[in-house]
């Protein structure tokens, strides 16, 4: 049976080519090689990493990101476009160096990530991605701290989008203070705000992360999602509040887990699912995500990702 159709997804932000290694329990300082249990190597970052798993669950997606002219760049592109991400709007800016982290998990989980900056956080918005984003169905924004899109150009993008009626979600990663005053512009056009529990804490300097969500909706949040790992998430949508649980797994690797969430939730929603259902999905897609390594994962399908969200137990007390 052909996959529904759904309505397409613009992701743009930070673009990355992630290296992951596990277990990497100890340096050995020596050339001798150590075997180990896998190496994974996929396209991520916050716009990255759910374009990725969007692509894999099944919705149509276009990425607006920026990686080098390097070999690594051309390594990124073809890894988006493996899985059907549309890349004719991922720019290679010359004589850059593709973004990439390094990452290695001991294991236990506990991970060491090493990051060479790079084109990743250079995405810029154009008349091209200003029509895409009109014409798209969901806008995801991962672009808080752009060098091309804060002070206003991402406000116009996401004011624009929400004109022509798309869905707007969006997306921190390792935010600075000044975060907050572009969070000021962008969120009054952000239908859902879904920042880690880390990072609401950080910008609302507060432990309590329903008091962040709620400091985030008085900025304009439409809702409020904080991803908040094997506590589950918080969910502040209209006059509910939730608490949903995560699921009981041993995860692999967590380095994607909250690109995966956002991409979890916006496949359900681009076919129906009612909000707080669609959180329960997307519990489930970063579930599948970490019980394997890198971007995807053990991740399969959207029909495959529904039974394990029914079939999986959750978190004791969830």
């Amino acid at each position: 049976m052909s996959e529904p159709t759904t309505p397409g997804l613009l992701t743009i932000g930070l673009t990355t080519l992630d290296v992951i290694a596990r277990p990497v329990d100890a340096l050995t300082h020596t050339e001798r090689a150590t075997m180990i249990d896998g190496i994974a190597c996929a396209p991520a970052g916050t716009a990255g990493g759910a374009a990725m798993v969007a692509a894999r669950l099944g919705m149509r997606v276009t990425i607006v990101g920026a990686v080098g002219d390097d070999l690594t760049g051309g390594f990124v592109r073809l890894g988006f476009e493996s899985v059907g991400v549309d890349t004719s709007l991922l720019v290679a800016k010359p004589g850059a160096r593709t973004s990439t982290t390094l990452l290695t998990v001991e294991s236990n989980g506990r991970r060491s990530s090493y990051h060479m900056p790079g084109a990743g956080t250079l995405a810029a918005i154009d008349g091209a991605v200003t029509a895409a984003a009109r014409a798209a169905g969901f806008v995801h924004y991962a672009s808080v701290g752009g060098a091309a899109t804060d002070g206003g150009p991402g406000a116009q993008l996401l004011r624009a989008a929400k004109a022509s009626g798309a869905t707007v979600t969006c997306d921190l990663i390792g935010p600075r203070r000044s975060a907050l005053d572009e969070l000021k512009r962008l969120l009054p056009n952000v239908d859902y705000f879904m920042p880690s529990a880390a990072e609401a804490a950080f910008l609302s300097g507060s432990d309590d992360i329903a008091a962040a969500a709620e400091l985030f909706r008085s900025l304009g949040a439409g809702a409020c999602i904080i991803k908040n790992g094997r506590q589950g998430s918080y969910v502040s949508m209209g006059s509910e509040r939730h608490t949903v649980p995560a699921h009981a797994i041993e995860p692999i690797d967590t380095t994607s887990c909250g690109d995966s969430y956002c991409a979890g939730f916006i496949a359900a929603l681009a076919r129906g699912w009612l909000p707080l259902e669609a959180c329960r999905f997307a519990t489930a897609t970063a579930a599948r995500v970490a019980e394997g390594l890198g971007t995807l994962g053990r991740l399969e399908s959207f029909a495959e990702t529904e039974k394990a969200m029914r079939d999986m137990a959750l978190v004791e007390g969830g």
